[in-house]
């Protein structure tokens, strides 16, 4: 029975050790670029790392202006569903869609010298949206600010009023914002409204003092150069763009005979729209593979059916819907987990892109034959009389079925007379004397075909 004890307090002490010697992993991303697709892969690519990695909590160190609320919506969605917990270090900045990220977070811990808030939706000259804009962006502060719940007393953890102030002057905190301007929180009054847990200088302040881990490995988001790539094409603005020179290409392959320079285009285009969304795990090989067989559909329609039918409508059908099931993460058809903004922001990005292709086509058809950069897509030099050029006589034809006699030897070709009237004729079987009554058959290339007969 000693023996056994001795064991066991062998087994408990050694578990002592390691647990004390047994390092925290903490997960850094930093977000210190404009809100955008590249920062949203950051965050996403970064959670999945931290995860792997187990780590103990992940610390995102922002210092942003802001950036489209598409993305810093999809950003902060991805802290408040983390499995892990995700800590705000605002390490100078966290405007507009910066302090809509930042308020997602389980804690949020600042600089003395920051601030972050004034998130009213603007546009790309600074000017600030109409109210629907700004309806939608108190809603989404309201809602997240709301997701943290409320503490023992009933009160909110972080006043939805004071995240809603951040985009609307209109809102009116008392004693802190009721001058009618939109509101900014420097650090001390957002530890005095419970929207900061603390003023710090740096990360290990935040682990050591903070989260009471002594012992920790730091671990760090490096962005890779496929990263910076996918970022880049994964942009809604560009995709359109890619959609546009997708549809142009092939609209154009359909006015001109054979494969070239537009589909050449095409294919790029839709390689650069597919690749970073496939490796993503966004498009799937069935939605790929619709797209081909929509190309293949109207690869069929030009040079195999003539006309433009049920495979061309088809082929566009398949093509349209491969292009917007890969912005939107559905699992084989399943689409519980889509939202609806999800889906809008696909179908809008297609329907941008496809507007914008059509055009860019009016555009550069009415610039074509015109001076500049399209003058050469156009035929410019005139066949002119004056020039030489002569012109096919198509009267001739009505001498089909006549009938006249050999002017000269026909060896095949020489002259006959019809309707008193010398032509150029061609044999058509042998050689005619002549004299010989001759019957023209046919008409081709300006001459006129005859054969010997007995009338």
């Amino acid at each position: 029975m000693k023996k056994f004890q001795k064991y066991i307090f062998f087994i408990v002490l050694f578990s002592a050790c390691f647990l004390a010697n047994a390092q925290t992993t903490i997960y850094q991303i930093d977000i210190e670029k404009e809100i955008g697709s590249t920062t949203w892969r950051y965050l996403r690519t970064g959670l999945h790392k931290a995860q792997k990695q187990q780590a103990e909590a992940v610390l995102l160190r922002l210092n942003t202006y802001g950036g489209t609320v598409v993305h810093a919506d999809s950003m902060r969605t991805a802290i408040l569903n983390a499995p892990i917990p995700v800590y705000a270090f605002i390490d100078n900045n966290a405007a507009s869609a910066g302090a809509l990220i930042a308020i997602a977070c389980d804690s949020i811990y600042m600089r003395s010298s920051a601030s972050m808030g004034a998130a009213t939706v603007v546009n790309e000259t600074g000017a600030a949206m109409p109210d629907k804009y700004q309806s939608y962006m108190r809603a989404t502060m309201r809602a997240t600010a709301e997701a943290h719940g409320k503490d023992s007393t009933g009160n909110w953890r972080r006043n939805p009023l004071i995240a809603e102030a951040m985009v609307d002057e209109r809102v009116v905190v008392p004693h802190l914002c009721d001058s009618g301007k939109v509101l900014t929180l420097t650090a001390h009054e957002a530890i005095a409204q419970n929207y900061c847990e603390a003023i710090v200088d740096n990360v290990d302040e935040i682990v050591t003092q903070r989260l009471q881990h002594e012992n920790y490995i730091l671990q760090k988001f490096e962005p890779s150069l496929f990263d910076e790539i996918a970022g880049f094409l994964t942009n809604p603005a560009l995709q359109a763009i890619l959609i546009t020179l997708i549809f142009g290409g092939i609209i154009m392959e359909l006015k001109t005979p054979g494969i070239g320079f537009p589909s050449a285009i095409a294919c790029t285009a839709a390689v650069l729209y597919f690749a970073p969304l496939y490796i993503d795990g966004l498009a799937a090989n069935w939605e790929i593979l619709i797209f081909v067989v929509g190309i293949i559909l109207l690869i069929f329609e030009i040079f195999v059916i003539p006309g433009f039918g049920i495979a061309g409508i088809s082929g566009i059908i398949f093509i349209l819907a491969s292009l917007v099931l890969a912005l939107i993460g559905n699992v084989n058809f399943n689409f519980d987990s889509v939202s609806t903004s999800e889906a809008s922001k696909g179908l809008l990005t297609v329907v941008s892109g496809i507007i914008l292709s059509i055009l860019l086509l009016f555009w550069i058809f009415k610039k074509a034959g015109s001076q500049g950069p399209f003058k050469k897509l156009a035929l410019q030099s005139a066949q002119n009389t004056e020039n030489g050029y002569i012109g096919v006589p198509a009267d001739w034809q009505k001498h089909i079925g006549k009938t006249g006699h050999a002017a000269t030897i026909l060896r095949p070709s020489g002259k006959v007379e019809i309707d008193n009237a010398l032509f150029d004729a061609v044999a058509l079987y042998g050689y005619i004397e002549k004299g010989a009554a001759v019957k023209v058959v046919k008409y081709e290339n300006a001459q006129l075909y005859v054969v010997e007969t007995k009338e």
